[in-house]
C-alpha cells in the first residue's frame, strides 16, 4: 500500500465500495513508507472517528519540516466511497476536490491503505486548537474575534461550494484554529449525519443540503458569540425560540435568526451573509 500523493480526481459518488480484484499490499510496507516520510510525536484528534498523531515531514511529497497529522480511518466505519487513484473513502475524494486554493481547508497531502483502514496525511499547524475548546476556554468571543472567525468560515464554505462540495455540518469541533496566525481550517469531511438537524428534518425526515449548511452556520455563529448552543432538545428546535441578551447587537441577531429560519426557502444565501452590515470591515489573517 504505497503512499499516494493527491494528483487528480476521476469522480466521486456516495455508495458502497466497488469490488476490487487486486489485493492490498502488506501493511508493513505502508507503515515503513509513512515512517520514512514523517516523524511523529503526540497523539491528536483529527475528526469524528479514528485517531491520529502529529509529526513533521522529513521526505517528499510533503515539504520538508511541514507540520502534519496522520489520521487513521477504519474501513468498517466508512459509509461512502468514491473513485480517485483507486477506490477510496469519499472523505479523501472530497478533500482532494477542496483542499487546494483555500487557506481555510485542511490540506490532504497523501494517503495510503492498510488491510483494515486508511491513513490520511494532513497538514496540522502548531500550536493549534479546535474551535470548540477555544470557545470553552473563553466562555464566549468578542464581537471582533467572532466576526473574523465567522468570515473565515464563510469563505471556506464558499470555496467548497464553488468546488461543488456542500459541507452540511459546520460545527466548532471540526474547525481547527492556528493559534499563531489566527487562521481557521475545516478539518473533517466524513459525511456523517447532522449533529443538530434543522426543523424540516425533524418534521419531514428530509432537508435541502444548501439550507442545512446555512442552518449549521447559524448555529456556529450563535456559539461564537454566546458560548453555548441555542437549542438543547429537538423540541426547542421545533419551537424555534432563540434567546438573545440585550448586549448582542441587532445586526448579529438578524444574521443568526435568518440562518435558523424555520422555513428552508427563507434562509439567506452565502452571498447575502457576506453583505450583511455586521460582516463589513472584517480583518482577516
Amino acid at each position: 500500500a504505497e503512499l499516494k500523493p493527491i494528483e487528480g480526481l476521476s469522480g466521486a459518488v456516495p455508495g458502497p465500495r466497488p469490488s476490487a480484484d487486486s489485493c492490498v499490499s502488506p501493511a508493513g510496507k505502508a507503515q515503513e513508507a509513512l515512517q520514512e516520510r514523517y516523524r511523529g510525536g503526540s497523539l491528536v484528534g483529527c475528526g469524528g472517528f479514528g485517531w491520529g498523531w502529529a509529526g513533521r515531514a522529513v521526505y517528499p511529497p510533503a515539504p520538508l519540516g511541514l507540520q502534519v497529522a496522520v489520521k487513521r480511518v477504519p474501513q468498517n466505519s466508512i459509509q461512502h466511497w468514491g473513485e480517485l487513484v483507486s477506490d477510496a473513502p469519499l472523505e479523501i475524494v472530497l478533500l482532494d476536490k477542496v483542499s487546494s486554493g483555500c487557506a481555510g481547508i485542511i490540506q490532504l497531502l497523501a494517503w495510503t491503505e492498510f488491510p483494515n483502514s486508511f491513513l490520511l496525511v494532513l497538514e496540522h499547524p502548531e500550536p493549534s486548537q479546535d474551535l470548540q475548546h477555544f470557545i470553552r476556554a473563553r466562555g464566549f468571543l468578542s464581537k471582533q474575534v467572532a466576526r473574523e472567525l465567522f468570515r473565515q468560515v464563510l469563505e471556506a464554505v464558499q470555496h467548497c461550494t464553488s468546488c461543488r462540495v456542500l459541507h452540511r455540518d459546520i460545527k466548532p469541533e471540526i474547525i481547527l484554529l492556528d493559534l499563531a496566525t489566527g487562521q481557521l481550517k475545516l478539518i473533517d469531511f466524513g459525511c456523517r449525519i447532522l449533529s443538530y438537524s434543522p426543523p424540516v428534518w425533524i418534521h419531514h425526515q428530509c432537508y435541502h443540503s444548501t439550507a442545512a449548511t446555512i442552518w449549521s452556520l447559524g448555529l456556529l455563529l450563535y456559539q461564537l458569540v454566546m458560548g453555548k448552543h441555542p437549542f438543547r432538545t429537538g423540541q426547542e428546535i421545533i419551537w424555534g425560540v432563540i434567546l438573545f441578551p440585550q448586549w448582542l447587537s441587532q445586526e448579529c441577531q438578524d444574521i443568526i435568526k435568518s440562518c435558523l429560519s424555520m422555513q428552508p426557502l427563507d434562509t439567506p444565501s452565502l452571498e447575502d451573509l457576506f453583505c450583511r452590515p455586521w460582516m463589513q470591515g472584517v480583518h482577516l489573517p
